[in-house]
């Protein structure tokens, strides 16, 4: 498995509690559910994924979430939900013009597919 950086983040329960209330408030607003997903990211994996699936899903034009989701999918080894999580993530970044975002993403794509050779 690979390692990520957010190996080192400590997840901020006072954060958490948080922004679950902001999404109480605000149940479609694609940041806080991205903004969870990252809390949950280093210490409860399992639980940010189930965020990104939402964002995946019913928030597709939110491009932060395709870098983040596709290197988690990595990380548990489901190596063709990744790339193709990285591939969606690239289409949406240009379809927005979103430079900052693709440049990332195909970065980190080029990088998924060297390590996958």
């Amino acid at each position: 498995m690979m390692t990520s950086p957010y190996q080192q983040k400590k997840m901020n329960t006072n954060r958490i509690e948080y922004l679950k209330k902001f999404l109480a408030e605000s149940p479609d607003d694609p940041f806080v559910l991205y903004a969870l997903a990252t809390e949950y990211r280093t210490e409860m994996p399992a639980k940010a994924w189930e965020y990104y699936e939402v964002l995946l899903k019913e928030h597709e034009n939110y491009a932060p979430t395709y870098f983040h989701a596709a290197s988690l999918a990595h990380e548990f080894e489901k190596v063709e939900l990744a790339k193709k999580i990285y591939e969606k993530g690239i289409e949406v970044c240009k379809a927005q013009n979103e430079r900052h975002h693709l440049r990332e993403i195909q970065s980190a794509y080029q990088n998924f597919l060297f390590e996958e050779e």
